[in-house]
């Protein structure tokens, strides 16, 4: 499977947090040959291949999971009540496509909806939507008709329907889940590019949308001495003053100096620019005063930890725009980094 039809079907799987089984049967089937690899009740997949005890162990990781919803109740007109699975907000979500997966495995479409304005008071107009004005209309008539014909119950899992399309014209994907099925992509390309001297380990991870919970379980099986983490950044060049952009798509992969869930190991991080400069590879660092990734959990194993980002617009919505160049660079500068990486440049990281 190509780069670019990898990353469209890891766009396409459902898997909302706590229900990542679609995208963790798409990875099975990727895992590259001599790889032995686990799966645990969280739906954490981990995959390695050992080399021998000595030498420098890279591990790396991408979250499985995409933001979604779960199924909350159903009212007796049909309509379906839900709560939100990851960061929302509200006003991107109502008119949009969506698919209930029941617990038979039968995906059922619906349509976000709320009060239609032609119904609305002055006071409906006036206030804010929240997420208890909306509902998830599947066109059943009645509460009867949604579980007897369409098998949904409460508790099914609910994910943005889309269909991911690559603009070969403009270089950019256009679909769901960038965040961060885009990173789950860049895991397999990058185990397929580098050097084969160095122990490696990756995962792609559960649950990370709603407080990297799959991470949390995974990381006592981490035993390596560096970790790469790629991210669908959210991108910042559409709504930000230009000097304060720092995740734009289409001008290279991000290195993160700081979010609320880790301060970046800088000897790694000066490293990592290092390598970026030697090979010409275009890169940018933010410093973001939100966010947080499965690197704030790794960091406090005593596993010095990057992110590498891929810039992607309008992340935690239906649709986002992610950049081909910027993925294969991502790539590219994860590669190099493994390839310059030895046991005295990983000295150099501790503390003296």
């Amino acid at each position: 499977m190509n780069s670019v039809e990898m990353v469209k079907k890891f766009s396409d799987a459902f898997g909302p947090s706590g229900f990542e089984d679609d995208v963790i049967g798409v990875a099975k089937e990727l895992i590259p040959q001599g790889y032995e690899y686990q799966i645990d009740t969280l739906n954490n997949l981990y995959f390695e291949k050992k080399l021998g005890s000595s030498g420098v162990s890279v591990h790396f990781d991408a979250h499985a999971d995409e933001v979604g919803f779960i199924v909350q109740a159903i009212a007796p007109n049909g309509l379906i009540r839900f709560l939100p699975l990851g960061g929302w907000d509200t006003r991107n979500i109502p008119s949009s496509k969506v698919l209930i997966k029941t617990q038979e495995g039968k995906y059922v479409k619906g349509i976000v909806c709320s009060k239609p304005p032609h119904f609305m008071s002055k006071n409906d107009k006036d206030k804010p939507l929240n997420f208890e004005d909306l509902f998830i209309d599947v066109g059943a008539t009645n509460k009867v008709d949604v579980e007897k014909n369409y098998g949904i119950r409460i508790g099914d899992p609910v994910a943005p329907d889309v269909i991911c399309e690559f603009d070969e014209d403009h270089d950019l994907f256009i679909g769901k889940a960038f965040d961060c099925r885009i990173g789950c992509a860049a895991v397999f390309d990058t185990i397929r590019n580098i050097d084969t001297n160095k122990n490696i380990s990756a995962s792609l991870s559960s649950q990370e949308e709603v407080g990297e919970r799959g991470m949390k379980a995974l990381i006592s099986k981490i035993k390596a001495d560096v970790m790469i983490c790629f991210e669908g950044c959210p991108a910042d060049d559409t709504f930000s003053e230009e000097y304060m952009i720092q995740s734009a798509i289409k001008r290279g992969p991000m290195l993160r100096f700081f979010d609320v869930s880790m301060i970046t190991h800088p000897k790694f991080m000066h490293f990592a620019q290092r390598v970026a400069d030697k090979y010409n590879i275009p890169m940018q660092v933010s410093v973001r005063k939100g966010g947080g990734t499965n690197g704030g959990i790794s960091h406090l194993s005593d596993i010095p930890t990057i992110i590498i980002g891929i810039p992607v617009r309008y992340a935690h919505s239906h649709h986002g725009f992610a950049s081909y160049q910027d993925y294969k660079n991502a790539i590219f500068l994860a590669s190099k980094i493994v390839e310059e990486l030895d046991e005295d440049i990983l000295k150099e990281f501790k503390i003296k």
